[in-house]
């Protein structure tokens, strides 16, 4: 369910562009190379394009803070339309550091992309991977807030990890000596959680945050 590629900073274009069809917008892995930087300007609405250049402007701003051994240990997320057929499908995005330049710079990025969790753009998170803390972009303040990642209980993960195996809720009460009703509770406060609104967005949110 995941689309990758890999951004070349400096020569604004697309070193890698997997075959996944969600963001490729109906266009070919080898199109999108050629397009680079241009694909953002072509299936991006454009009024979402200032948010891109204001988060792309406070995320290398925060990098530039880190000490340049650790930036490989962050990744940026956050949440934009592309225009597919002229539908818009929210994305949710991370950009993790692949290799720098001799000067700390970033020159080389990973970015992996999925279904969002979330129903509006936005939600600029910068996250470090040993650590549930994470700071979160307030574009009005122009501020990094520091937060909290949601954790899970060894029994809502059980929950969680059967439903991705495509057990329904009775099934999952049986194999773990549980009501339905009992399942049912687990899989609420699971929603409540991860903000979600149905099992399909927590398992995504869930994987995208890797808390299982």
């Amino acid at each position: 369910y995941q689309s990758v590629y890999i951004i070349d900073y400096f020569k604004q274009n697309f070193l890698y562009v997997s075959p996944n069809p969600m963001f490729l917008c109906g266009l070919s892995p080898e199109q999108m190379k050629e397009l680079g930087y241009r694909f953002y300007l072509g299936y991006v609405p454009e009024d979402e394009q200032p948010m891109l250049l204001t988060l792309n402007k406070a995320g290398f701003a925060f990098y530039n803070d880190i000490p340049v051994g650790e930036r490989k240990y962050w990744y940026i997320s956050y949440d934009f339309h592309i225009l597919n057929e002229g539908k818009k499908i929210l994305v949710n995005h991370k950009l993790t550091p692949l290799a720098l330049s001799s000067d700390g710079r970033i020159w080389l990025a990973l970015c992996v992309v999925s279904a969002a969790t979330h129903t509006d753009a936005g939600h600029i998170e910068m996250h470090r991977t040993d650590t549930s803390e994470f700071y979160e972009y307030n574009i009005s303040s122009r501020r990094w807030n520091k937060r909290q990642t949601p954790t899970l209980s060894d029994r809502e993960k059980s929950v969680l990890t059967l439903s991705i195996q495509g057990y329904t809720m009775s099934e999952i009460a049986d194999k773990i000596c549980l009501s339905p009703d009992t399942i049912k509770k687990y899989r609420k406060r699971i929603f409540e959680k991860l903000d979600v609104r149905n099992i399909s967005e927590a398992i995504v949110a869930a994987t995208n945050n890797k808390l299982l």
